[in-house]
């Protein structure tokens, strides 16, 4: 683990997926981690049955047709994931689901927030704005000016 003094900020994602695990996201995201980009802290893969039980599934017990795809994987768990990040990511996902939980730190800002902390500035709040979310409201303002 690096320095935490060295660190950019750290975010976590949860995605879910209502079907078998491809390994087609893993590709891009270890780009991101070849380029430094990113640091992976911990992954943890979750499976939320049909009838609502929740666990965290280690790659080896993966079904056959799923292992395979994401071994690259193997060891990137750290521990800093816990049964509290199960419980809170079980009760977001869909049943009849697998998810991945993933921490990771922005290493491209790292240079950015060690000069904030190092000038005394702190972060005080963060957000997200879901893809989404601002797909749409593109989709409306486009909209707005071809009608109007």
């Amino acid at each position: 683990m690096p320095d935490i003094d060295e660190m950019g900020p750290i975010d976590w994602v949860l995605i879910e997926f209502d079907q078998p695990l491809t390994g087609k996201a893993a590709p891009p995201l270890l780009d991101l981690v070849d380029r430094g980009l990113i640091r992976i802290l911990d992954l943890m893969f979750i499976r939320k049955t049909a009838d609502g039980v929740v666990a965290a599934v280690d790659i080896s017990e993966l079904p056959g047709d799923e292992a395979p795809h994401v071994e690259v994987f193997l060891g990137a768990t750290t521990g800093l994931l816990g049964q509290d990040d199960l419980d809170q990511a079980g009760s977001a996902l869909e049943a009849d689901t697998r998810a991945i939980l993933l921490v990771y730190e922005n290493a491209w800002a790292a240079p950015f927030a060690v000069a904030v902390r190092e000038a005394g500035g702190q972060l005080i709040d963060h957000g997200r704005i879901p893809t989404q979310a601002v797909i749409a409201a593109l989709d409306e303002l486009e909209a707005a000016e071809t009608a109007g």
